[in-house]
């Protein structure tokens, strides 16, 4: 069972092509892959797009695009404090991040299992391979891969567990630095733009890193899903509802698709969206 979505040149026109599928086969698929040409480029229409949906989530009190994006990659911390201090930065940080049940991701690629003088840098051990080799007259194409599923502390539950599982990357002759990243559930609207444009963020630093240029990105979701549905919000019932409905989302795919998103959204705000 297979469901290709190809020819999606960032992660914006992915997402919405993969959404707009997904509506199609009752808001659910098994094995869902998605093609990136360049996720790492936001087009002004693109950046239209993620605002609108980043609205649609802060509408409806849920996280935004910026957090979920963070969890894989801390664009802003690294913006600030360049590649040298981004590790200690994050991991002094962490406490703040892990209350919040955001984060982990990141923290598992640089700190494996937990922030302590045995973790593993998986991240700065993969950029370092990836260096020498992208530098060698023989290079391995197809040996760099990050872990984030815990087999300690993940299969022990069914909720609130991570659903990014593993990244496998390759350094192609032409292309440069692909990545495939495998995820175990997709949730399409609170989660999937998100986590597309964190994944190219990751991908630019450690292509930067090593000095080669950003290639294309696979997302296999094993499970993806157009989610929807409210509840309250238990921690501050004055919030109101969280979550949204269907409807709602058809709405918000027919804006995100309409040839005049660029028009309705302020420069300022599409800037601002992604950082």
């Amino acid at each position: 069972m297979l469901h290709p979505v190809t020819g999606s040149p960032t992660c914006a026109t992915a997402w919405l092509a993969a959404t707009k599928y997904l509506t199609t086969v009752h808001n659910e698929a098994y094995n869902l892959v998605v093609d990136i040409d360049d996720p790492a480029r936001h087009s002004a229409t693109d950046q239209a797009v993620i605002v609108e949906v980043d609205q649609f989530l802060r509408t409806h009190n849920a996280n935004p695009i910026v957090t979920v994006a963070n969890t894989i990659f801390p664009q802003d911390l690294y913006r600030r404090y360049g590649a040298k201090e981004l590790r200690a930065k994050y991991l002094a940080a962490f406490g703040v991040i892990r209350k919040k049940g955001w984060g982990r991701y990141f923290q598992r690629m640089i700190a494996w299992p937990k922030n302590d003088d045995r973790a593993t840098d998986q991240l700065a051990g993969l950029i370092g391979r990836l260096r020498k080799q992208f530098r060698a007259k023989q290079t391995y194409h197809n040996v760099y891969e990050m872990t984030l599923f815990d087999p300690a502390t993940d299969s022990q539950k069914n909720l609130n567990r991570q659903c990014l599982s593993f990244l496998s990357f390759k350094l192609h002759p032409e292309r440069g630095l692909m990545l495939t990243a495998m995820y175990r559930n997709h949730y399409y609207i609170a989660r999937a733009l998100g986590n597309f444009i964190g994944l190219g963020n990751l991908m630019a630093y450690i292509a930067a890193e090593v000095g080669a240029s950003v290639g294309p990105l696979t997302c296999v979701s094993t499970h993806a899903v157009v989610d929807a549905g409210t509840t309250r919000n238990k921690a501050n019932d004055d919030a109101g509802k969280m979550g949204w409905t269907l409807t709602e989302v058809k709405k918000l795919l027919a804006r995100v698709d309409s040839p005049s998103v660029v028009k309705n959204v302020p420069e300022d705000r599409r800037m601002r969206v992604l950082n």
